[in-house]
């Protein structure tokens, strides 16, 4: 895996851990968030590429800062490795949906320490800094959160935006931060038609998260597979996901 900044002003950096070549598993992104020494992995990934993502992570930070993991909802792509990160730093704080609590210790180490989050979001600190759970229920998860970093005006979407892309893929839709094109957009979204429409079961839950998050500041859209959506792409994104009828294997 690589990794790519996304952020960074004075003690607080953001950075996108990818892999672009042809897997046996989905691709995922792992992102990385460090404040004042302290660091945070945001769906830390699935058991096949813990190896990778710790090799990765080791990049651009001491694996012993890490205090913080953040799991937005029960899959064995973002949490199955859970029990390898204990094995190797077990002063991590794992920030679960609390619906999900007894599911995900499933994967093992039994003596993690998970804080449960509420249906209705909250916050942790990480450092000095405040990051907000977003609730996303039914995107795709019963229980489900993004997380939020108001002063980077960055979220992590998690499923949400998610294209399943070629090998060779960017990690920035239509290039880097200021060169967003429409063209880019485009071609980007027919990658992410097909992936939403399926996974995503409910419109009501769509239109509520896009009201959500329409409130926030957000220079960038960080999903947990594909490219990033910057500036003008996440209105772009917000727009195409509104109208876009969800839940297509029982649509009429």
């Amino acid at each position: 895996m690589r990794a790519e900044p996304v952020f960074e002003t004075g003690t607080h950096r953001w950075w996108v851990l990818f892999d672009q070549d042809e897997r046996r598993v989905i691709d995922s992104n792992v992102y990385v968030v460090e404040s004042s020494g302290q660091s945070a992995v945001l769906d830390p990934g699935g058991f096949e590429i813990f190896p990778q993502v710790l090799a990765a992570v080791a990049e651009v930070v001491p694996p012993t800062s890490v205090r913080k993991a953040f799991v937005s909802h029960q899959d064995p792509d973002i949490a199955s490795s859970l029990p390898l990160w204990n094995a190797c730093n077990n002063n991590i704080q794992w920030q679960v949906p609390g619906l999900w609590e007894g599911f995900i210790r499933h994967y093992g180490a039994l003596d993690a320490e998970m804080v449960c989050i509420p249906d209705e979001g909250g916050s942790m600190m990480l450092g000095d800094r405040r990051l907000d759970f977003i609730p996303a229920h039914y995107l795709h998860a019963s229980a489900n959160f993004h997380l939020y970093d108001p002063e980077a005006k960055v979220l992590f979407c998690g499923d949400v935006g998610a294209a399943l892309l070629p090998p060779g893929h960017g990690i920035w839709v239509g290039g880097r931060r200021g060169a967003e094109s429409v063209r880019g957009f485009d071609e980007h979204i027919q990658h992410a038609k097909y992936f939403h429409q399926r996974w995503m079961p409910s419109n009501s839950a769509k239109l509520d998260w896009i009201d959500r998050v329409r409130q926030l500041q957000i220079d960038m859209l960080c999903p947990q597979h594909g490219a990033i959506y910057a500036g003008e792409n996440v209105k772009r994104f917000l727009d195409w996901f509104e109208g876009l009828t969800v839940g297509s294997a029982i649509a009429r």
